[in-house]
């Protein structure tokens, strides 16, 4: 998962997304909000959205692991896809080439939330991507395996990217 673990790697970097990780966000989402899941697994982010009111439109994962999760490559997502969402919201893999391939495409066709490691902003190779990013919100560590003592190794955040508002100030919102 993290650079500085010594777990085994999960098969196509599925890691399920604790509700821990979703109630930082919540606050920076319009009301009842629309979303389309492009990463969803078995749909724990889905579930932990919708108990605060919003609803999933759309899911997609190449390796669906639930019920109305299709298979489709996030990397390939079209505006079709979304079935009328109004944004996109998911846990990306990590992996930088996919990570990458996910903001140029989703950020393009809607507003995208996309949750991964906090230091990816202090990397060279976010600058070309950082001009997209309207907001940054710090979630600090993750307990990603439950019932397991530790959080992971790696602090993370929610990076809202929009290709159709590009800016020079990206909003920073610290934890509270």
């Amino acid at each position: 998962m993290g650079k500085r673990s010594d777990f085994t790697k999960n098969k196509l970097d599925f890691y399920q997304t604790p509700i821990e990780a979703v109630r930082p966000l919540i606050p920076h989402l319009p009301p009842k909000v629309k979303f389309c899941e492009p990463c969803a697994g078995e749909g724990k982010l889905i579930s932990h959205l919708q108990s605060f009111g919003h609803e999933c439109v759309s899911a997609y994962d190449v390796s669906p692991e639930a019920d109305g999760i299709l298979r489709h490559d996030a990397t390939f997502l079209s505006k079709d896809d979304l079935d009328g969402a109004e944004m996109i919201i998911t846990n990306p893999p990590w992996g930088r080439t996919v990570l990458h391939q996910i903001i140029e495409k989703c950020a393009y066709i809607a507003p995208t939330w996309l949750l991964f490691d906090a230091d990816w902003m202090h990397t060279a190779q976010s600058s070309r991507h950082i001009q997209i990013c309207q907001k940054i919100v710090s979630i600090g560590r993750v307990k990603w395996f439950a019932g397991t003592k530790n959080k992971g190794m790696d602090n993370c955040c929610w990076y809202l990217f929009d290709a159709h508002k590009p800016t020079n100030l990206t909003q920073f919102i610290g934890r509270n």
